[in-house]
């Protein structure tokens, strides 16, 4: 699938809304790929999302499913009052903190009965009978993964590629389980020893994390991927879903960034804010707490939203999403010639 790319860069799946249809058309009609995230999403709306995207296009795309982890009754404790005294300032209900398998097999379904070119999966691995499904209607098949370990699980699988994202990655975190111990949930990476370590897997690497400039670009092709992904470079495109008040976050740079479980109930890395930092240490509990903090994230207050975003997060643009990729690519080849140069 990579190789047929005219630009070998990927835009992630941005799920609650962030990756629409249109900048997954737009990447697509600029030579790039791009997937859908299925997260979140009821069946039905994945479903009119896919529909968009394909009268929006003929290029090749994907879209991106969380694999449910087991059913649980985890405990929210002292983090439930803390968000309900966020709620009542806002003038909002907390939502409940319940588990849910974000409707998994019915998305899967929806997969099988709609083939699309390529499905990704986050937070683990489905069980072989579904990766049986979709790879049987001809979809290519993808893992996330953050460690060498959920690599090889996955290649003993039978994934066609892994997408290896490393710590400096905005957003939820792909580890297979949350480890309570571990801030990241499973040990922290940096995405090109990731790349090194996986490489004798045999199968074709994404990497993603941290990826902001075309010469981030060229250097993970240099470490042996087919493509390199990256979400946070198009948050602030006109074609992205991006809330004002996250947009004006990222615009105003100046904030540090930290992984937290305060706004999911599982590690992910975004913004500090105040939220944030008044609860380092929320539970490892998704997607309960995720459920829980839904209204309180969705009221505008930038404060106490869940402002995902990769370390080098400053370096975002707001422009179209073929102008990032169009100056993506050029940086990519200026850093590939003077590193020919250099080597001579």
């Amino acid at each position: 699938m990579f190789s047929e790319l005219a630009v070998p860069i990927v835009v992630a799946p941005m799920a609650g809304g962030v990756s629409t249809p249109e900048l997954v058309v737009a990447a697509v009609d600029a030579g790039a790929t791009a997937f859908l995230p299925g997260g979140y999403l009821a069946p039905a709306a994945l479903a009119g999302r896919i529909e968009s995207v394909r009268a929006g296009t003929d290029g090749p795309f994907g879209v991106n499913l969380f694999v449910p982890g087991p059913r649980t009754e985890a405990l929210v404790g002292a983090h439930a009052a803390a968000v309900a005294t966020e709620s009542a300032r806002l003038g909002v209900e907390p939502g409940k903190a319940s588990w849910d398998d974000d409707r998994f097999a019915d998305k899967v379904d929806l997969l099988v009965r709609t083939p699309v070119p390529a499905v990704s999966f986050t937070f683990g691995l489905p069980d072989a009978d579904v990766l049986a499904r979709l790879r049987d209607v001809g979809s290519y098949l993808i893992a996330t993964v953050t460690t060498p370990e959920e690599g090889e699980r996955a290649a003993d699988a039978g994934v066609d590629a892994l997408c290896v994202q490393g710590a400096a990655a905005g957003g939820h975190r792909g580890t297979f389980t949350d480890d309570p111990t571990e801030p990241g949930g499973a040990p922290l990476y940096d995405l090109l020893p990731a790349l090194r370590l996986l490489s004798g897997l045999g199968l074709p690497l994404v990497a993603a994390g941290g990826l902001m400039h075309g010469a981030d670009v060229a250097a993970v092709l240099a470490a042996g991927a087919v493509a390199a992904q990256l979400g946070t470079a198009f948050l602030r495109c006109p074609e992205a879903g991006t809330a004002r008040a996250y947009r004006d976050a990222l615009a105003a740079g100046g904030r540090e960034t930290a992984l937290t479980r305060a706004f999911s109930g599982r590690p992910a890395r975004g913004l500090v804010n105040r939220f944030l930092r008044e609860n380092p240490s929320a539970p490892s509990a998704y997607p309960q707490v995720n459920n829980l903090t839904r209204p309180m994230r969705a009221a505008g207050d930038a404060e106490v939203m869940s402002l995902w975003a990769g370390q080098a997060y400053p370096l975002g643009r707001d422009e179209p999403v073929a102008e990032v990729i169009a100056r993506l690519l050029g940086e990519a080849r200026a850093a590939a010639d003077s590193l020919t140069q250099r080597l001579k």
